[in-house]
C-alpha cells in the first residue's frame, strides 16, 4: 500500500485492506478457517462452474467478533481509530493485536457456516453440479475498489481472474453480494477479455424453482430486508419476495415503503462499520425497528453483513422473539434438504 494511500485511509479500513492483500481475506486469518463450514459435504475442489462462498459468510463469527471489539474501543477515551493503527504496526513488528478476534474467529468453522451449507443443500436438490475451491478460493478484494484503491484492487481483479482461470472456472454462482457484483460489474472494467459468467445464487435458484412444491416447516409472517449491494447494485428485488411467495405457509409482510431499491440500510457494508462503528450501531438498531413493525416473527435477508447488523440491532432492542435467517436457510427448510 502507498504512503499516500496510508495517510489518506482511516485506519480500521487501511487494516482490512492489509489483511486482503496479504491474507486474501478482510479477517486476516488462514483460508484454511474459512473452508472448515464444508469439510464434510465431499464437494469437489474444482469445476468450470464453482460455489463462491466469499469472506463475509466464511468469517462471519470472527467479523462479529471484529466488530464488537472495535465498537468497544470507540467508546472508550481513545477511540478505535489509535488501537486499529496500533495493530497494523505490531503486526509488521510481529505482534498481532488483532489476535484478541482471531481466536475467537476460530469457533466459527461451524457455526459460520449454516447459510453456506444450506445454499449447497438447495442447489444440489436443484440438481446443479459446481466445485468449491475451498482454501483456494481468493479474495474479490472489493472493498479496496470501494476504499479508493483503484490500483490495488486492479492488481488483485488480475491476479484473481487468472487464478481462476488457471483452474478451469467458467462460471460462478456467488452468495455474498458484494463478492457477485464485484466479479461481475467491476472486474471487467479492470480485467482485459473478462469471460467469466458470474451469477448470483438467488438468481440460479429462481431459475431452478419453477413448478416446484415448496413448502415451509410452519405458518408464519415473514419480512424481507434489501441488502444494499443486492437491491441498488445487483437490481435484485423482485427475485428473493418471488422465491418468498412461491414457499407455502409463508406471508410476507412488508415494511410500509422502505423496502426494494428504497429499503433502509443496516448500517454495514463497504467498511463503514469499522470507520462509523457508534452510527453502524444506530442504523441496525433503525432498521431492526422498522422490520418488527410488520409484525413478522422471521426476518430474512441474504447478506452475511446484514445478518449480522440485524440480529446486533434486535438485541440492542432487548428482542428475543424474532429470527434472522438467510434465504438460503428458508429455502433448505422448505426443500426439507
Amino acid at each position: 500500500m502507498s504512503k499516500k494511500a496510508k495517510d489518506l485511509i482511516p485506519p480500521g479500513l487501511a487494516y482490512i485492506a492489509d489483511n486482503i492483500i496479504s491474507w486474501h481475506n478482510i479477517l486476516g486469518v488462514s483460508r484454511e478457517a474459512g473452508a472448515r463450514w464444508a469439510r464434510d459435504l465431499n464437494l469437489p475442489g474444482e469445476g468450470q462452474t464453482v460455489f463462491f462462498a466469499g469472506c463475509g459468510y466464511q468469517y462471519s463469527a470472527g467479523l462479529d467478533s471484529m466488530m464488537s471489539l472495535i465498537r468497544k474501543m470507540d467508546k472508550s477515551p481513545v477511540g478505535a481509530e489509535l488501537p486499529m493503527g496500533l495493530a497494523r504496526f505490531q503486526r509488521k513488528m510481529g505482534v498481532d493485536l488483532a489476535g484478541v478476534y482471531r481466536k475467537l474467529s476460530v469457533r466459527g468453522g461451524d457455526s459460520d457456516g449454516q447459510p453456506l451449507r444450506d445454499a449447497v443443500r438447495v442447489l444440489h436438490n436443484l440438481g446443479i453440479t459446481f466445485g468449491y475451491l475451498a482454501d483456494a478460493e481468493p479474495c474479490c478484494g472489493g472493498l479496496l475498489y470501494y476504499v479508493g484503491m483503484h490500483n490495488e484492487f486492479a492488481q488483485n481483479a488480475q491476479k484473481v481472474y487468472n487464478e481462476l482461470k488457471s483452474r478451469g472456472v467458467k462460471r460462478i454462482i456467488g452468495m455474498v453480494p458484494s463478492c457477485t457484483y464485484t466479479m461481475r460489474n467491476l472486474f471487467p472494467r479492470f480485467v482485459a477479455d473478462y469471460d467469466l459468467e458470474v451469477k448470483h445464487f438467488l438468481e440460479v435458484v429462481l431459475e431452478g424453482i419453477k413448478d416446484r412444491d415448496l413448502k415451509f416447516p410452519r405458518a408464519v409472517k415473514v419480512t424481507y430486508h434489501d441488502p444494499c449491494q443486492l437491491a441498488r447494485y445487483l437490481g435484485l428485488t423482485a427475485e428473493p419476495r418471488q422465491i418468498l411467495r412461491s414457499i407455502k405457509s409463508l406471508e410476507l409482510v412488508e415494511t410500509d415503503w422502505t423496502n426494494g431499491e428504497w429499503a433502509t440500510c443496516c448500517g454495514g457494508g463497504g467498511g463503514f462499520e469499522a470507520v462509523f462503528p457508534e452510527l453502524s450501531e444506530i442504523l441496525a438498531e433503525n432498521r431492526a425497528r422498522e422490520l418488527v413493525a410488520t409484525g413478522a416473527s422471521i426476518i430474512v435477508t441474504h447478506c452475511p453483513g446484514c445478518i449480522l447488523q440485524i440480529k446486533d440491532g434486535l438485541k440492542k432492542l432487548k428482542i428475543n422473539d424474532v429470527e434472522v435467517l438467510d434465504l438460503a436457510q428458508v429455502l433448505a427448510m422448505a426443500m426439507e434438504v
